[in-house]
Order: structure tokens, then C-alpha cells, then sequence
């Protein structure tokens, strides 16, 4: 084995190193949705991963912290929708704090479960939560797939280095 000429010296871990390795990560963008007595509630996730295929099961992250998390802590139900590299407005809208996700010019109806279904996306979920695990100052939801559509055109949003963009041929 031989040494890189151009050996640099590794970070103690801490949240800064954690932000700088994942903002060189490319994610795929999903927006999660959940329907709430108060009306419906909504974030933009990059922590979306298929978990298993039987059952057809996901998971995503959420802060306790997030607008979302009271209505999210005791949904049944969620809606899980994968952006198309036309929304970045929309991925936006749902990331901003205070914004309101669900108005103009956002499109959507309620769905099955009251869980509402953002239109024009490349595909949506809507899952049946079974967990939600403690990780810190945050929450891993596990879901299984109850149903949905995967037949949106177009193609996905990804977020890489803080922004949102698309594939590149």
C-alpha cells in the first residue's frame, strides 16, 4: 500500500464535520406529509431510505424540534412524495420555517388515511407508521407501504452541497 501525496489530516467528529461530508452527498428530495386536527402539516426530507422489501417498509428523520413533529408524533399515517427536479420552489417551500407549505401555489387533496397527496410529484406513499425511534434530538419513523403511485414523469430532485438541482447527463 502506498501513501496519497496528498494526505490530509481527519476531523474529530462533531457536527460541523458531519454538515461538510453529507453536503457532499447527493440525496434524493422526498416531502413528508401528515394529516393533523389543526390541518395538514409537511417538511422537505433527504433522510428518506427504503428499508425493506417485505413488508414494503420505509424510514425518514424528523426533528423534535420541527413544526411538524407534534402532528407527526401521533400520526397513523403519512404521505411520502418524491420531487421531480421541476419542484425546487416546492421542495424550498416545504424546508422554510413558518412557511405556509400548504397554500398557493402548492396543489394537493386529501388522500387516503386524510393523508395529504401533493400532485405532480414523481411519485407518492401513503404508509402506515409502525415506529418512531429516539436518535438524539431527533426521531427515525419507520412506515410500511400501504399504497401509492409511482408513475410521475419527469425526473427527481436531488439537494447536493445546500442546493437543490438535477441530474446531469
Amino acid at each position: 500500500m502506498t501513501a496519497s501525496p496528498d494526505l490530509r489530516t481527519p476531523q474529530l467528529g462533531s457536527p460541523d464535520l458531519l454538515r461538510s461530508v453529507f453536503r457532499r452527498h447527493a440525496a434524493g428530495v422526498a416531502v413528508i406529509t401528515a394529516g393533523g386536527e389543526q390541518g395538514p402539516v409537511g417538511f422537505t426530507a433527504t433522510s428518506l431510505t427504503s428499508v425493506s422489501a417485505e413488508p414494503p417498509m420505509l424510514s425518514f428523520g424528523v426533528g423534535t424540534g420541527a413544526s411538524s413533529w407534534p402532528v407527526l408524533s401521533e400520526a397513523d399515517h403519512v404521505g411520502v412524495h418524491i420531487l421531480g427536479e421541476h419542484q425546487q420552489e416546492l421542495a424550498a417551500t416545504f424546508a422554510r420555517s413558518g412557511a405556509d407549505r400548504f397554500g398557493a401555489p402548492t396543489v394537493w387533496r386529501e388522500g387516503p388515511e386524510g393523508v395529504p397527496v401533493l400532485d405532480d410529484v414523481l411519485a407518492w406513499l401513503v404508509c402506515r407508521v409502525v415506529a418512531r425511534v429516539p436518535a438524539c434530538d431527533h426521531r427515525i419513523v419507520l412506515a410500511e407501504v400501504v399504497l401509492g403511485d409511482p408513475a410521475g414523469p419527469g425526473r427527481p430532485l436531488l439537494y447536493h452541497q445546500g442546493r437543490f438541482g438535477g441530474l446531469r447527463d
